[in-house]
Formats: C-alpha cells, sequence, structure tokens
C-alpha cells in the first residue's frame, strides 16, 4: 500500500511548524501508541518523558498499563480512527510521539507483506505526526523492516516525514548492547526537524565483556527462590545472552519461545522452549526447565515488580512483543539530549 504523501486523509494535518523544548525539561510531554504492556513507556519515563496519553487495543494490555502506572491515560483504541485532540489531551506542545507498530507485516516469521498487510499502522502513525506536529517521532519493530525488499517502503516513510519537516534514519539496535540479557535486535526510526536532527546521536553500547548481565546472573534468583536445588548448577550453563523472546501468534496456539531453531538455542541453556511454566522449579525438578512470564520479564529489562494482567498466553505475548524499557530509555535519552541542544 503506498503512503499517502499528500494529505493523510485520515486526520487533518495541523499547521503549526514544528516547536522546540524549554532548555533542560523536567519532563518532556509524551504521547504513545501501540504501547503494548508498557515497556517502551517505562524506558521512556524513566528518560524524563510525561505520558500525556497512552493508547493500546488489546484490552488486557490496558489492564496491564493502569494496573502498574494508574496515574497514566491509558485509552483502549484503534488509532486508525482515533481523534488526535483525545490523544493531546488539551496539550499544546508534545515533545515526542512514540509507536511500537505491530510487526507481523515484516517479520521473518510471517508472510512479510508489508503495506499490503491490514495490520500496517504506519500510513496511521504517520497520520497522527502530521495532526500532532510533535518535536520528534520514534518508532520501533522488528529487524525484518530493514530486509532489502522493504527499502522502498522505509524510503516511502522518510519521504512522507520530510515532507512534514522531519529529518530521519532508520537504525538497528540490539538489547543486548543496553545491559538486556538478550540479543534482541529492533529496528527503530527516529524523526526530527533537519537542525535538530544534526545533533541527533544515537546511543553508544553501554553494556562490556565483563559488565553485561547473562540469562543465569538475572534469573538465578527466581531460579533458586522455591528450593531448586540445581539453581546455582544452572545458572553457571546460563551464564550467557538469551536468544530473542517471540511474542507468539493470536492465529496458531499458545505460548513457546519461538521456531525450532530459538529453541534448540534455549536447550543449550538448560530452558524448555515449548511452553511456559506456571511457578519457579522446586526440588526434584529436572533439566531442561520452562520459565515463567515474570522470569522472561526480567530478561526483557522490565523491574520484579511490573505485573501482567490477563492469562498466562495473553500475559507471555504482552511480555514478548515488548521494546525492552532500557533500550527506550537509552533512545529516549538520545533524542531528548539532542532537542535540548537545538533550543533557541
Amino acid at each position: 500500500m503506498k503512503l499517502d504523501r499528500s494529505g493523510f486523509s485520515s486526520t487533518t494535518a495541523v499547521t503549526r511548524p514544528i516547536g522546540t523544548l524549554e532548555q533542560n525539561p523536567p519532563e518532556v510531554p509524551c504521547i504513545e501508541v501501540c504501547a503494548g504492556a508498557g515497556g517502551q513507556a517505562l524506558g521512556l519515563a524513566r528518560a524524563g518523558y510525561r505520558h500525556v496519553a497512552l493508547v493500546e487495543l488489546d484490552r488486557d494490555a490496558c489492564a496491564t498499563l493502569r494496573a502498574n502506572r494508574p496515574s497514566w491515560q491509558v485509552l483502549q483504541d484503534d488509532i486508525r480512527s482515533l481523534d488526535p485532540a483525545r490523544l493531546t489531551q488539551g496539550e499544546t506542545h508534545i515533545g515526542l510521539l512514540a509507536a511500537g507498530v505491530p510487526c507481523p507485516p515484516f517479520s521473518l516469521a510471517g508472510k512479510q507483506l508489508g503495506g499490503a498487510d491490514r495490520r500496517d499502522l504506519f500510513p496511521a502513525v504517520l497520520s497522527l505526526t502530521a495532526a500532532i506536529r510533535p518535536q520528534a517521532l520514534m518508532i520501533e519493530n522488528v529487524r525484518g523492516l530493514l530486509q532489502k525488499r522493504f527499502a522502498a517502503y522505509r524510503a516511502e516513510i522518510i519521504a512522507n516525514l520530510a515532507d512534514l519537516g522531519y529529518a530521519a534514519e532508520w537504525r538497528l539496535l540490539r538489547a543486548c548492547d543496553y545491559r538486556v540479557p538478550q540479543l534482541r535486535p529492533r529496528a527503530v526510526l527516529v524523526a526530527m526537524s533537519p537542525t535538530a536532527f544534526a545533533c541527533f546521536k544515537w546511543p553508544e553500547p553501554v553494556t562490556d565483556a565483563l559488565s553485561a548481565p547473562t540469562v543465569g546472573s538475572v534469573l538465578y534468583e527466581s531460579m533458586a527462590s522455591s528450593g531448586w536445588e540445581l539453581a546455582r548448577a544452572w545458572a553457571d550453563q546460563a551464564a550467557r545472552i538469551a536468544p530473542t523472546l517471540c511474542g507468539g501468534s493470536r492465529k496458531h496456539g499458545g505460548p513457546d519461545l519461538g521456531p525450532s531453531r530459538a529453541r534448540k538455542e534455549w536447550a543449550l541453556i538448560g530452558i524448555n522452549g515449548s511452553g511456559v511454566a506456571d511457578a519457579p522449579p522446586t526440588p526434584g525438578t529436572t533439566l531442561p526447565v520452562k520459565l515463567t512470564v515474570a522470569q522472561m520479564a526480567l530478561l526483557q529489562g522490565f523491574p520484579a515488580d511490573w505485573s501482567f494482567a490477563g492469562g498466562k498466553t495473553s500475559a507471555y505475548r504482552q511480555v514478548g512483543n515488548a521494546f525492552p524499557p532500557p533500550v527506550a530509555e537509552a533512545v529516549g535519552r538520545a533524542v531528548s539530549t539532542a532537542l535540548a541542544v537545538t533550543v533557541t
């Protein structure tokens, strides 16, 4: 589907120019769409962003957001039909529009229909950008979007943003480079005014060989919490980075840790990737063991007290589809730094 570069007809564009942030703002007003279970939102909040509104279509994910952050304004809605005025909540200045649009149109595990997939929400996000005119735009998706087959689609998005007065760039970021014990490469788009973008620097990796967290170091305490006598031996075996967690499909059964190749990698660190456990292992449990939803959330960089609403399959999908908070925080800080530098 070719993006509409002339008017983004689903909303009416506001003609005011892209604004500038105040010097060293204590909080940057932010709107987030396709917010999921809050991974990106949590990272941005740590980076100094104040969420004016968060939009998510999934009922359980909305319940997760409300349970963990009751002060957040959470809207359960489809962004393709959403009035931008509901998002801005009367705010005249939005520093960042962030989005974690659905991955299936570009996922290596799917049909890769791109813009022809009805689940493609890039046009809707661009429409909201035209209406809201935030200082910056930040979108994350699977690395499959960076394949050669989608080069024209990516270029079309850049062109649409240029028409709106934004400079933009795609970059592949790995979660393991930001102290997350999981490989998890992600395609990230950042856009802002050309002046601000000239000052923007992608966040440098902060993980080195000595400080890198591993599956074993992050999950040892949880694995030992019910007295499992093999917890220390397992943690030593699991002293490595995890393969990428997958969110699973609504069309094809319950939760598992990904395709057969990924499950083989999990098996090497003593994890049974064919399902999800209800609780940590108890005495007498033999290897390999299954991970709980809470343990997978730790591998995504969520804090231990972040709870997930819904049944086990729903909670697992929320975790598996999340943008790791530490990565979102790193990009968010880089964006706000560039905007602050260009204040006139």
